[in-house]
């Protein structure tokens, strides 16, 4: 969808912040989604120097809820000194869930809703819960029914031998469970083993084009200190300024030792040719092209367009290829300068290069005569993507825009898409553009 404005007001992107993404488990694993959104928005509106009360509304997104701090987007704005009678809402789109926040602030300013919004994303996956099988929640259900010490104190013994043995043994996963598709009941991964199949691609292939993703990412760690705000962990002494997936030391020796993870006996996923799950945050700043020249604020690039669109939830994986062809709205992809596609698998990444530039597919898939067109790798996630950066699902929509308004600037480019593909079956696509 082309985004139409008056002329001299355009859907202004004005900045973006983020934190580090760090593995799951690993320096972020005590800090909640909450206090990293709180980091993000802050880390934004002091570099901007940007007046909490100028804010129409926050918009954030998260695909795993806190349970005790539902609508996560008002709880981290009011923990992060913004009004009150701000409101806030929490959007929830997968994998575009970031996307999603940037979106859902155009569409309100279009409809003359608001003029200044806080957006972004946030995701704490290593806070992501184990949960109980249901007959151990019936039997906490007695113990706290239970009245008195004694009660208490029976209903407690009184636990099934086979409730405690599933208990200790079978917990459910609550990141497996988010991972796997409810409507064909397949696991994120096994959408990706699909399409190796589907288009030939090789393990090999995966492996290198991971070590590509770990060498980009290397190699621009200086480069894209603009983007990241350190951020302080336990006991809050020291800090992490820079992303902690990339590895230097990467080879592909190392990737070839590893087993297949999804399919164990034919597959070439791996968890180094997929992405790692992560935690992180980050926050941008939408207006209009007016109100960003009447506050005084720089605007590093415009929405000209976007699309989200959906398809068969085990080929999830292709959705950039299916958003894309509606989002480009009059633009070839000879025309973008700069590409920021998702890197959920190699394998994934690999297929939409070749669905892109198939003819075949696009008759059969998009209705239209000809391909999208050829994707070229020096224009695709330059600095590294998220095999080596990491995806905290919630926040990534919002990583890629930000990642891609600094590298349009550093390159005096026009044009850049950003991608991703999305679990369900969807794919969403933004087109940014600079003057």
């Amino acid at each position: 969808m082309l985004v139409k404005t008056a002329p001299g007001n355009r859907i202004a992107l004005v900045d973006g912040v983020r934190t580090p993404w760090a593995k799951a488990g690993t320096v972020l694993k005590d800090l909640d989604a909450v206090t990293l959104a709180r980091h993000a928005m802050r880390a934004l509106l002091d570099r901007g120097g940007v007046d909490v009360e100028l804010i129409d509304e926050v918009i954030f997104g998260c695909v795993g809820q806190p349970v005790d701090a539902q609508n996560i987007a008002r709880v981290a704005a009011i923990m992060t000194g913004i009004p009150q009678r701000v409101p806030a809402m929490t959007v929830h789109r997968n994998c575009a869930s970031g996307f999603e926040s940037i979106t859902t602030a155009a569409e309100r300013i279009l409809s003359g809703r608001g003029e200044v919004y806080l957006v972004g994303g946030t995701e704490s996956m290593s806070n992501y819960p184990l949960m109980y099988p249901q007959s151990a929640i019936e039997w906490f259900s007695e113990v706290a029914r239970a009245k008195g010490l004694w009660a208490k104190i029976r209903a407690y013994l009184r636990i099934p031998p086979s409730t405690l043995i599933a208990m200790l043994t079978k917990p459910r996963i609550g990141v497996m469970l988010g991972l796997t598709d409810y409507s064909c009941a397949t696991s994120m991964g096994m959408t990706a083993e699909r399409l190796a199949v589907e288009f030939g691609i090789s393990r090999r292939e995966q492996d290198e084009f991971a070590l590509e993703s770990h060498r980009r990412a290397v190699a621009s760690a200086a480069r894209i200190t603009s983007e990241i705000t350190p951020v302080a962990f336990s006991p809050y002494k020291e800090f992490i300024a820079t992303d902690n997936g990339p590895r230097a030391n990467q080879t592909m020796e190392a990737l070839a030792s590893l087993k297949p993870y999804f399919d164990r006996s034919a597959g070439t996923v791996t968890v180094g040719n997929a992405c790692p799950i992560t935690d992180g945050a980050c926050a941008l700043l939408v207006t209009t092209e007016a109100r960003a020249k009447a506050e005084g604020w720089k605007v590093k690039g415009y929405l000209r367009s976007y699309a989200y669109a959906g398809l068969d939830p085990e080929r999830m994986g292709l959705g950039p290829v299916f958003a894309t062809a509606k989002a480009l709205a009059g633009l070839s992809l000879g025309d973008i300068d700069l590409i920021e596609l998702n890197e959920a698998f190699a394998a994934q990444v690999l297929a939409c290069e070749r669905a892109f530039a198939s003819k075949i597919f696009a008759q059969r898939e998009l209705g239209r005569t000809i391909s999208i067109g050829e994707v070229d790798r020096a224009k695709l996630n330059v600095n590294g993507g998220a095999i080596a950066l990491g995806h905290p699902v919630g926040a990534t929509g919002a990583r890629l825009v930000t990642t891609l308004l600094d590298e349009l600037a550093r390159r005096n480019a026009k044009f850049g898409l950003a991608t991703l593909c999305i679990g369900g079956g969807q794919g969403g696509a933004l087109v940014i553009e600079r003057e």
